[in-house]
């Protein structure tokens, strides 16, 4: 019994071999990405050879981990987000509805106001559209043949009133248009107002926005 009790003793003694051969197994060849389970045994060897693979709707595929299951709230407590789905018990961020309005940060001045804002550049959705001046053919009837008629020259003879914008484009007016051989110089032109003039002998020269130099095709 006593040499049972010390063979036991001295198998589980510090620095002994079976502590030893414990500790030296403990090697791992496991090698795998995060959330690549699904796809680990996949043979995705065609996918990688891009040269001679072609990306159709049959073939493609999220990245792992990419795709992840929707997260349900309200489903009770073992599910993560129960009861008060995350929102917390008490406070103004936890009631139905909108709390607070769009940008809002509590008093303190919002970052909306904090931003300097530039003069003549105004941010946001319907600034992109170009605003033209519009000049309808029948203000074109004064014209004699074989004049140049561009803005200056109708606001010149009175044809037209002054414009707070620098660019121009011709439209087919209310009126006929009857002048004859002019070449109209503008900005832009509409297809009718082009084909109008044309019908007529005239001509139709686009202009630079900055310089004023006409625009050779």
């Amino acid at each position: 019994m006593a040499s049972t009790a010390a063979a036991f003793s001295s198998s589980f003694a510090p620095g002994s071999s079976c502590i030893a051969r414990t500790y030296s197994s403990s090697t791992s060849t496991l090698s795998m990405k995060l959330y690549d389970w699904k796809r680990r045994t996949a043979d995705e060897s065609e996918l990688n050879d891009v040269e001679n693979t072609e990306f159709t709707f049959d073939n493609l595929r999220p990245a792992p981990g990419a795709s992840k299951r929707k997260e349900r709230k309200g489903r009770g407590i073992s599910a993560g987000q129960g009861a008060t789905c995350g929102f917390g018990m008490r406070g103004q961020k936890s009631r139905s509805g909108r709390p607070t309005r769009a940008g809002f940060e509590g008093g303190q001045q919002p970052l909306y106001r904090r931003l300097p804002k530039f003069v003549g550049r105004p941010t946001g959705p319907g600034h992109s559209k170009t605003t033209y001046n519009i000049i309808k053919l029948d203000a074109l009837n004064g014209a004699a043949p074989g004049d140049t008629v561009n803005f200056e020259s109708l606001l010149s003879s009175k044809a037209i009133t002054k414009s707070k914008y620098g660019i121009h484009k011709i439209v087919v007016g209310s009126e006929e248009f009857t002048a004859k051989d002019i070449t109209v110089q503008a900005h832009a032109f509409t297809k009718s107002a082009r084909a109008a003039i044309e019908s007529a002998g005239g001509t139709c020269q686009l202009v630079k926005r900055t310089t004023g130099e006409v625009i050779t095709e």
